[in-house]
């Protein structure tokens, strides 16, 4: 029972590490994000500048704006699917709380019966040395 007991509390601790592991790669990926983000909207910003400071020909400048629309739709597909991996990780956490609260939880209850169990078996070795102590002294007084 021991042994389960500490097999238990090193899971959790285990879960516990995993946790902060996936908290902080998500602060991390959720800080990189907003960089990249700052990033391309400075190129985007810079792009756009440039497409107005030039003075191309109509069909030129068409090409040059459907390029920048392709990029920015790309990197809002990109954005969009870490933002879905983000999400992800955040459900996957959510569902790594619920195992951590459900082990600590299993594990006061196996702690509750171990002691009720070593309370229930203490009881009756009192019972029994009580009942040793009195055949004893039985014993003792018919010999």
């Amino acid at each position: 029972v021991a042994m389960e007991t500490v097999s238990l509390e090193h899971q959790i601790q285990s879960v516990q590490r995993h946790i902060a592991f996936l908290k902080k790669e998500q602060m991390e990926l959720l800080h990189d994000l907003h960089l990249e983000i700052l990033r391309l909207q400075k190129h985007c910003s810079e792009l756009t500048h440039d497409l107005e400071m030039k003075e191309l020909e109509a069909r030129q400048q068409d090409v040059l704006d459907r390029e920048l629309e392709e990029k920015c739709r790309a990197m809002e597909a990109q954005l969009q699917e870490k933002e879905k991996d983000n999400q992800e990780l955040r459900k996957e956490l959510r569902h790594k709380e619920t195992l951590v609260a459900a082990l600590r939880s299993s594990l006061r209850s196996k702690e509750r019966r171990f002691l009720e169990e070593l309370k229930r078996r203490s009881h009756r070795v009192t019972i029994l040395d009580t009942e040793l102590q009195k055949q004893t002294e039985a014993a003792a007084y018919l010999s």
